[in-house]
């Protein structure tokens, strides 16, 4: 069941030599390629459930015991930054160029693993701890308890985030060397999968125990962790490795090995643009620990917040099920730039509550049809996330470069959490003190997730100048050629056939909106709703008209665009990929619906300036959908040039 170590043997008959697959000088049957996913995939259902034990529960515990919101931000946020752009960076670094019978990547994760699970362990007794402290340390009797039980679960988790470093750093850079590259793309599919499941798990069975039951809850994690994830390292094998191209051995030790690695890291722009996009992405994630009271403040329950998410799991996993075969058709880079920039929208959509104020239950049944729809490109940008830097990143310096990314990442985690938390602070005094503030998570979501976005155009723009689908290689100041060379996979390009259906489901948006505000307008009338009436009248059917309108000009250029691809012409504009527009124009068709039960629920409550704000706010969409659409056509331009071509090789 274990892979042979060896090169493959050319003098094996054909027959036998068929039966193995091959990654570096790794050998499997299929019997053995079976083991090798299923141990991964075991491992990765642990690592997820411990994963999301600590940011679900923490947040809740520090607020109950009167933690303010910054100090929240700094324990949460901030401290595990700091240790994320210093020990993950070194560990990234050290794994590349370690060598041993055990591999390069398994030493680090089982040696730290027991420390680990007693920092989880250590969390879960906080509370104990503390009243135990409290009673028998003279020199804390005066302090009060909750200011104790504070204190040791950031030391503790403190610690627990200096071992997870070493699990985190160098898990997922493990599937690079370990699985064949034909089946890299699937497995990712399948671990995502899982993952999603183990998360969909804990949310639906676990969190709605995480205020009764916390200490259950971290000891049953650390158990679960030290025996799963021990398996699996123990019976995951790697294979041995060549020495690192280019470089000494003493060019990768102390303080030359730290040069070394600012050196090939930071000297190229690519490198800063994909930095930068994912830093800013970092920034405004950093807001993400204040969403389950967010949440709260809507009027969920833990349970209800808990089931959220646990649909929204599984119907990514039903979405994950055929996503490794579109990432790699339509290429991950592209898939993650094309998901960041219409993800700002999602972010912008969500400010609508910051206006109106639905019942729990109302709001509960709507969030629930939202995660199911966001369900499709959610799966998809994440799916192709891990395999886009393998596409970006140079496969020899692969951790070294995810862990530079990492460590920048960090850096605007260590700002910004601090900031997320004074934000709150400052907009809950602005509220009188009010959870209400809770609510403008949204705005500092979308300006990050916007700044992001920028970055990642750059990085696209960028890639497509180094040669793009056809002929990029990842830039390699250690090498004389200036690039490391990596195969090209062959992918599909714009497709007339589908980019028609791609409008289909843009035209759908607009009708949507226009005959339901129709619609909506007669049902008005007659439950004599004249404020809602009017603000339909007045705003919110014109806006959806300006929409539709806009979306025919900007139809018309791509269609003319199309043809003079078809003769081989010049090209106004550059062609959009078909693939993703089909995703986001089904996404915003589905969610045309649930405006329409948004304002349907206004109706009802008898919140006519609330119907009208949702109105307005799909009308505010459809145009910056638009927009959005013609944006990618622009930054295509000169590039996307070629139509209904079905694979770009290199």
């Amino acid at each position: 069941m274990h892979p042979t170590s060896s090169p493959p043997n050319p003098d094996l008959p054909a027959t036998a030599a068929t039966r193995l697959y091959h990654c570096g000088t790794l050998s499997y049957t299929r019997a053995g390629l079976f083991a090798l996913f299923a141990w991964l995939l075991w491992g990765n259902f642990c690592f997820q459930i411990m994963e999301s034990v600590v940011p679900s529960i923490l947040p809740l515990t520090l607020k109950d015991l009167g933690c303010s919101n910054w100090l929240m931000g700094l324990i949460l946020t901030t401290a595990p930054g700091v240790l994320n752009m210093t020990v993950c960076p070194y560990v990234s670094f050290r794994s590349d160029r370690y060598r041993s019978k055990w591999g390069r990547r398994i030493p680090f994760i089982i040696g730290t693993l027991p420390f680990l699970c007693l920092s989880l362990v250590l969390i879960g007794l906080s509370h104990p701890l503390s009243a135990w402290l409290h009673q028998h340390a003279l020199f804390l009797s005066h302090i009060p308890p909750a200011s104790i039980t504070i204190a040791l679960i950031a030391a503790f988790l403190i610690c627990f985030q200096f071992f997870n470093m070493f699990v985190a750093s160098v898990f997922f850079y493990l599937f690079n060397d370990v699985v064949p590259a034909r089946f890299l793309a699937r497995f990712m599919g399948v671990f995502g999968i899982v993952g999603t499941g183990a998360s969909a798990f804990y949310n639906f069975f676990v969190f709605k125990y995480a205020e009764s039951h916390m200490q259950e809850i971290f000891l049953g994690a650390a158990a679960l962790y030290f025996v799963g994830f021990g398996l699996t390292c123990l019976n995951v094998k790697e294979g041995s490795y060549p020495p690192p191209e280019g470089e000494s051995e003493q060019a990768g030790r102390g303080w030359q090995g730290v040069a070394t690695f600012f050196r090939e890291s930071f000297t190229h722009k690519f490198y800063w643009y994909r930095f930068l996009a994912t830093g800013f992405a970092a920034a405004g994630g950093a807001i993400g620990t204040f969403t389950v009271f967010f949440n709260r403040e809507m009027g969920l329950s833990l349970d209800q917040i808990g089931k959220i998410a646990a649909i929204g799991s599984i119907a990514m996993m039903a979405a994950m099920y055929c996503m490794a075969i579109f990432v790699d058709r339509w290429h991950p880079l592209r898939i993650t730039v094309y998901g960041a920039l219409f993800g700002v929208l999602g972010s912008l959509m969500s400010l609508v509550w910051v206006f109106i104020t639905l019942p729990g239950p109302y709001f509960f049944w709507l969030n629930v049809g939202n995660v199911i729809i966001n369900a499709f490109l959610s799966a998809l940008v994440g799916t192709a996330s891990l395999p886009c830097e393998m596409r970006v990143f140079p496969q020899s310096r692969f951790g070294q470069f995810c862990s530079s990314q990492a460590m920048l990442r960090s850096v605007f985690t260590v700002v910004f959490g601090i900031l997320a938390g004074l934000f709150i602070d400052l907009v809950r005094r602005l509220c009188h003190g009010s959870d209400f503030a809770y609510r403008f998570i949204h705005v500092w979501g979308a300006v990050f997730s916007a700044i992001s976005a920028a970055f990642l155009v750059r990085v696209y723009l960028f890639w497509h100048q180094m040669g793009g689908d056809r002929h990029f290689n990842p830039p390699a100041p250690w090498s004389a050629k200036g690039v490391e060379e990596m195969p090209a996979v062959p992918i599909i390009g714009p497709q007339s056939k589908w980019m028609k259906l791609a409008f289909l489901t843009f035209d759908g948006v607009m009708v949507v909106s226009v005959c339901g505000a129709l619609g909506l307008m007669g049902v008005m009338a007659a439950r004599h709703q004249t404020v809602a009436l009017r603000g339909f009248a007045l705003w919110v059917l014109p806006g959806a008209l300006l929409g539709w309108w806009a979306w025919l000009a900007v139809k018309r250029g791509i269609r003319r665009d199309m043809a003079a691809a078809a003769i081989g012409g010049t090209l106004r504009n550059g062609l959009p990929h078909h693939g993703m527009l089909m995703v986001l124009g089904s996404k915003f068709l589905l969610a045309a619906g649930i405006w329409v039960c948004q304002v349907a629920s206004a109706m009802v409550l008898n919140l006519e300036r609330g119907a009208v704000v949702f109105g307005v706010a799909n009308g505010i969409t459809n145009l910056l959908l638009v927009g959005t659409v013609l944006l990618m056509c622009r930054i295509e331009r000169g590039y996307s040039t070629t139509i209904d071509e079905r694979l770009a090789n290199a």
